[in-house]
């Protein structure tokens, strides 16, 4: 073993506290934006399980396709965003279909927001 008291160290690994704090900050704000996002997502899916209920139902005119989705809104207290009136309702092939779109601003620190903006349609209905 040739071992000289000059030989020289092996460079140090790890992560050091600079790049610890970047990949806090990083995760922190990713956290926020999915923190802010998925009450909105979830709402999106409820309003298309409400549109898909009342699309299946077989009703035939645009006041009771309207009232029966304010019924639906009623029973789900997380549809906030659309009323009865952004509701878009068309015939295609003898089926009702209903479309809605909205935006949706979220705030994520003082002046910065963010847009989302959703839509969707029901599926055939019966």
């Amino acid at each position: 073993m040739n071992v000289t008291p000059y030989s020289r160290p092996r460079a140090q690994r790890g992560i050091t506290l600079f790049g610890l704090l970047l990949w806090a900050i990083l995760v922190g704000m990713v956290a926020l934006v999915a923190l802010r996002v998925l009450p909105t997502v979830n709402e999106y899916f409820t309003i298309m399980r409400a549109i898909n209920k009342v699309a299946s139902q077989g009703l035939a005119t645009v006041p009771e396709i309207r009232s029966a989705f304010e019924k639906q809104k009623d029973i789900e207290y997380s549809i906030t965003s659309i009323t009865p009136k952004d509701l878009k309702i068309t015939k295609e092939d003898d089926k009702v279909v209903i479309s809605f779109a909205y935006d949706k601003e979220i705030e994520l620190a003082s002046p910065v927001f963010l847009l989302i903006k959703y839509e969707g349609r029901s599926k055939s209905g019966p």
